[in-house]
């Protein structure tokens, strides 16, 4: 009877659903910018009677459903940031922003997650338990999440669990994937500055070339990877920005190489850092030269809970059939902050195909990246199902 019910009122708020959504991706706005759609947000949280809180961590809002019944609280994520890509999909509803874009879903994911509100709310008074519905900045650059941790959004109600989910090319429409444990990685960065001694190119002996240094460096930097971690624990290291000198015959002064680092284990994530100043400090050394280095955390590995993801198969499966909902093999080298919500409490995070059927993937960051409107309903009914099931079976 719930899911009957969920799946009758997703389809009463399909359209206006789909109208925010269009909406929204007209006006895109960047990491912590979201003034006007936070705006959107919160008017449409009000129009239902949803409680809501603006402006944490800026542009960040959370609507609290009150269930009729006590219970648990559960937290439903959204994130609301867009790119910096000029549009050039073809679609009525391209952004009127220049140099702006929703190139990943998130327009999709803060509609999707409103349409679970508006399921949420008419059947308030059979929920045991409260929702709350957080709407994030900055996904895509340093991160909402923390901040909005920060500011106490996880008390008053207590948060006992969280519910997030990704519109996703690599699937296919119809379908929704999800794994326990590791899902997404730990995006870190680092700066590394090489210095050496400028010189004529024709009388290198006089010189300290950071060039020669910095190949050494990045060189030996793989071979953390591939020598000194457990090939059973997957590591990236990618070195993605070399900068150094302006003309042929010119040794520079320096080089400064920028790159990441993607891992699923925090050790290794805590260790990476000191090997690579280590490689650096010696490297250097050898060749008379010095170094600056900055290693900089981002978001942590993001880890499902087995329980959690037992809960969202079962509660996804009652909408769109077992024969949907599929185990997913690979995690992601990507970065999510949502998982700063999964080190918090119980979590899950599942991915919602968008890819249709005989078409080519859909690809994120992408100036022509394009879904479906119809992959909203599934995101607002899958959301609502799982929230309602995790109440009910977590009282």
């Amino acid at each position: 009877m719930t899911t009957e019910k969920i799946k009758i009122l997703g389809k009463k708020y399909y359209e206006r659903i789909v109208e925010i959504r269009h909406r929204i991706h007209m006006y895109p706005e960047l990491s912590f910018q979201e003034f006007e759609t936070s705006k959107l947000v919160a008017n449409e949280l009000r129009k239902v009677g949803i409680e809501v809180q603006e402006g944490i961590a800026g542009t960040g809002v959370v609507g609290l459903i009150r269930g009729g019944k006590p219970g648990k609280t559960v937290l439903l994520r959204a994130d609301m940031d867009a790119l910096e890509i000029e549009e050039e999909a073809d679609v009525p509803y391209k952004s009127k922003v220049k140099g702006k874009m929703h190139a990943c879903g998130h327009d999709g994911h803060t509609a999707g997650v409103l349409g679970a509100a508006m399921i949420l709310n008419d059947m308030k008074d059979e929920i045991k338990g409260n929702i709350k519905l957080v709407f994030q900045p900055a996904e895509e650059s340093d991160g909402g999440a923390k901040p909005m941790i920060d500011e106490g959004i996880m008390e008053n109600p207590h948060v006992d669990a969280a519910i997030g989910c990704h519109l996703w090319g690599g699937f296919k429409e119809g379908e929704i994937h999800v794994k326990e444990g590791p899902v997404m990685a730990s995006p870190d960065i680092f700066d590394l500055k090489i210095i050496g001694k400028g010189g004529h190119a024709g009388i290198p002996h006089l010189s300290i070339d950071p060039v020669l240094i910095a190949a050494q460096v990045i060189c030996s930097i793989q071979g953390i990877v591939s020598r000194r971690t457990n090939p059973l624990k997957p590591v990236v290291i990618s070195c993605c920005s070399i900068r150094g000198g302006e003309t042929y015959n010119v040794i520079p002064n320096e080089v400064e190489v920028k790159g990441t680092v993607r891992t699923f284990d925090n050790e290794i994530r805590d260790w990476i850092p000191k090997a690579i100043e280590e490689i650096l400090s010696t490297t250097t050394e050898s060749f008379g030269g010095d170094y600056e280095f900055k290693y900089i955390k981002r978001f942590p590995p993001l880890i499902n809970n087995e329980e959690m993801v037992s809960l969202a198969k079962e509660s996804i499966s009652k909408l769109i059939g077992k024969e949907n909902v599929f185990k997913q093999e690979e995690a992601n080298m990507g970065g999510e902050d949502f998982a700063y919500f999964a080190e918090k409490v119980p979590s899950v995070y599942y991915f919602i195909g968008i890819t249709p059927e005989g078409s080519d993937t859909v690809v994120h960051h992408h100036p022509k990246f394009s879904f479906d409107d119809a992959n909203l309903l599934i995101l607002s009914q899958s959301m609502a199902q799982v929230a309602i099931d995790y109440l009910n079976e977590f009282e």
